[in-house]
């Protein structure tokens, strides 16, 4: 759906622009055209759009909304659950699609040319259940242009060692020993509570920085360069440098598609305020289907929020 809504749309793009009248037009109707060309656009864009989140909103979210709708109308827990199975990666390629379809919308980008080319970008296999979210301006040329040679190969290995080794070797090492002091709560002491969360802080970086240099790695190997998704989050000196030092693909994304597009900051601070809290629920909602990560989208959301306030004054003093 998402291809041939962004080929339908190019299409109407291109005989708006190429229209052999055009430069004949008065303004009036030149502005009339325009904006039937966008309504038209903006039709094949609802449509694709509905597809692609009607399939996740199904897949990830109906058996959320469905424990919901039991607790509150007093229903027995599991009533009406679907048990499927959820396609690996799901929340990942669902974002490259709507980034592929939008930027094509906005003019901004040209889309694949062969359905095969589309499938590819969309369901390249070392990003696909950890990332980073790749864009397709990114990596449209090396779809049908890539080149590797033994250099990439050798640094593609080496990459994914590298990640490897962080997971192997570190995360889950750090896991272990985590598991290992939660397992008797009752005996756990001062240092040992402190020791658990500082090593949560460098198994959950680890893991999930491993996981995107493998990634990167194996995309190298094969010709194909992926986005960094990891900065040293942890010497940030604020939460907002700290997300636009981690898990950056995810936070571009929503900045460039979410955020941005509801006002951002050039609308005041109380708008700029409620777009923060719309674009930090929906992450909480991307990393999963409960209310925990909803209730962890709203504590950062509530942290930057403040920060937003207290940081320009603190720069003045």
């Amino acid at each position: 759906a998402v291809f041939f809504a962004a080929q339908k749309i190019e299409r109407i793009q291109a005989a708006f622009a190429s229209h052999p009248d055009r430069n004949r037009w008065e303004a009036q109707e030149k502005r009339e055209r325009k904006q039937a060309c966008q309504r038209e656009k903006r039709l094949w864009l609802t449509l694709a759009l509905t597809a692609v989140f009607g399939l996740l909103i199904v897949l990830k979210y109906a058996n959320f909304a469905i424990d919901n709708a039991n607790v509150l109308l007093g229903r027995p827990e599991g009533t009406g659950r679907v048990d499927w199975l959820l396609p690996l990666g799901i929340s990942f390629y669902t974002f490259q699609a709507l980034s592929y379809l939008i930027d094509i919308y906005r003019g901004k980008n040209h889309g694949a040319e062969r359905f095969s080319d589309f499938l590819l970008y969309i369901c390249m296999f070392p990003k696909m259940a950890q990332g980073p979210i790749v864009r397709y301006e990114q990596i449209a040329p090396q779809l049908t242009q890539r080149r590797t040679n033994p250099r990439m190969i050798f640094d593609g290995i080496l990459r994914f060692a590298t990640g490897l080794a962080k997971k192997v070797l570190l995360a889950d090492y750090a896991g272990k020993v985590i598991s290992d002091l939660a397992s008797d709560p009752a005996g756990l002491t001062f240092l040992g509570a402190w020791l658990s969360a500082f090593l949560f802080l460098f198994q959950i970086y680890f893991d999930f920085s491993g996981y995107t240099d493998m990634a990167i790695g194996i995309g190298r190997i094969f010709g194909f360069r992926y986005p960094e998704n990891f900065d040293l989050p942890y010497v940030s000196t604020s939460i907002t440098e700290f997300w636009r030092r981690w898990h950056m693909t995810l936070g571009s994304f929503f900045r460039d598609y979410v955020y941005i597009p509801l006002g951002g900051n050039r609308q005041g601070k109380a708008r700029q305020i409620l777009n923060l809290l719309v674009v930090w629920a929906l992450t909480g909602l991307w990393h999963g289907a409960s209310w925990n990560f909803v209730l962890w989208g709203l504590y950062f959301f509530l942290l930057l929020a403040i920060e937003k306030q207290i940081m320009p004054k603190l720069e003045r003093m």
